[in-house]
């Protein structure tokens, strides 16, 4: 019985052993695995020094949302397809008779024309509205100019699609001589000038000149005109032009400090939707300038000009390079051309 206790004793020494040995050789590989856990997570600041970074200590980047950005292009703007109404100042059967021989022309691109351009303000420099800007004498209406202007902006079959206010600016006896220290363009000898057709012209450099001009812009805009051509927009072209007093600042600067004028104001008065155009020489356009003008892109939505449908693809790439759109003024119905001003 003795050696048999001893037996079963030694036997039970040996199963200890036994998972004694195997607790320890979990304890190794456990340690092994949390070496190379830990291995996997050791980042390195700046400086080279090792911190262990625990994945659920780990702190969520922010989400930034995603922006949904939308380009907007420049709207271009409306296509014009017009024709210049004649009469001026403007009456119901001047109007009438305007839009009937529109209508019933048999040329597409006459019949096509559904804006009308009319003359509120022309080289004479008589205002052919109601205008409570324009200096005395200028204005001259008929009694029935205020309900023709009606009918024009009122669209439909009776009126026109959109309406274009053609307004001379710096080719103006009546203002000039009216005011000659606050608007008028003088010679060299302190005196107003008179150019090659005994002419009176106004400084665009004048503040007075701007106001002026920006006041009628501003008028017409309320009236409800959709775009202001301004015509006569540079210096003298005719005359004694050596003996003009030209403004100091330049005869550029001049002119452009005048056209911003005129597009601040309607900014100012709520217009923006109004476009500004300006007429100048196809030469002008071709050339970006000559010695009285240079085109303002920049400031203008279009330009226009008087010329023919063969020329009209030149002008319009020369606008096109420089920023803005060209309308060509044509005597002729074109028979290409999108953008037209049809001329009596």
């Amino acid at each position: 019985m003795a050696g048999a206790k001893g037996y079963r004793s030694y036997r039970g020494r040996g199963t200890k052993r036994k998972i004694l040995l195997a607790l320890l050789l979990c304890l190794v590989i456990l340690a092994a695995v949390m070496v190379i856990l830990v291995q996997e997570h050791v980042v390195f600041d700046a400086n080279g020094t090792p911190r262990l970074e625990i994945p659920w200590q780990k702190e969520e980047p922010e989400q930034t949302p995603e922006l949904d950005l939308v380009i907007e292009e420049p709207e271009a703007p409306w296509q014009v397809r017009a024709y210049q109404v004649t009469t001026a100042p403007l009456t119901v059967e001047g109007w009438e008779q305007a839009r009937m021989k529109v209508l019933a022309s048999s040329d597409s691109s006459v019949a096509l024309a559904a804006d009308a351009a009319l003359t509120m303000k022309d080289g004479s420099g008589r205002v052919y509205y109601d205008s409570q800007a324009a200096v005395p004498g200028a204005v001259e209406t008929a009694e029935d100019t205020a309900e023709a202007l009606a009918m024009v902006m009122r669209g439909g079959t009776e009126g026109a699609a959109r309406a274009i206010a053609r307004l001379s600016c710096l080719l103006d006896p009546i203002a000039a001589k009216a005011d000659v220290e606050g608007m008028g363009l003088k010679n060299t000898g302190g005196y107003i000038f008179y150019d090659g057709n005994n002419e009176n012209w106004l400084d665009p450099s004048k503040e007075k000149t701007q106001e002026y001009l920006a006041s009628l812009a501003v008028e017409c805009a309320e009236l409800g005109f959709d775009e202001i051509l301004l015509t006569d927009f540079s210096f003298p072209t005719q005359g004694k032009l050596d003996k003009i007093a030209y403004p100091e600042i330049g005869k550029e600067a001049s002119l452009q400090a005048c056209l911003s004028a005129i597009r601040t104001a309607l900014d100012e008065a709520g217009l923006q939707d109004v476009l500004l155009s300006v007429e100048l020489p196809a030469d002008v356009i071709l050339a970006g300038a000559d010695e009285t003008v240079s085109l303002p892109a920049d400031t203008v939505d279009r330009v226009y000009a008087v010329t023919t449908e063969d020329q009209a693809e030149a002008l319009s790439a020369a606008a096109e390079a420089a920023g803005t759109v060209f309308v060509p003024e044509l005597s002729e119905p074109p028979a290409k051309v999108q953008n037209y001003l049809l001329l009596p």
